[in-house]
């Protein structure tokens, strides 16, 4: 399972998308596709629409189940500590950072 919340999507972008994932709510996507696919549609996105954000939660075979990958501007930070996937508004002590 694959879910895409993109921002600021153009509508050839928009396009693209629906023709792999269903669009339950504007500029989210959900689908399951096979990992070859989704890498392939998210390359040919990425190329061509620069100043789109990307927030791509994907199934994986960890403790949790599944995986976070940002691209572009993101709102929020996501790290991997201990296995698990952790989101951060905003860090605390700027030196603490594991990133």
């Amino acid at each position: 399972m694959t879910v895409i919340i993109a921002n600021d999507t153009p509508p050839a972008i928009r396009g693209i998308l629906k023709r792999w994932f269903v669009e339950p709510k504007p500029n989210v996507f959900v689908g399951t596709v096979n990992r070859r696919t989704r890498d392939k549609v998210l390359e040919y996105v990425k190329r061509n629409a620069k100043d789109i954000s990307l927030l791509i939660v994907t199934s994986e075979s960890n403790c949790q189940g599944f995986k976070i990958e940002r691209w572009g501007q993101p709102d929020r930070r996501d790290t991997e500590i201990s296995g698990l996937w952790l989101v951060a508004e905003d860090w605390v002590d700027p030196e603490n950072q594991p990133f």
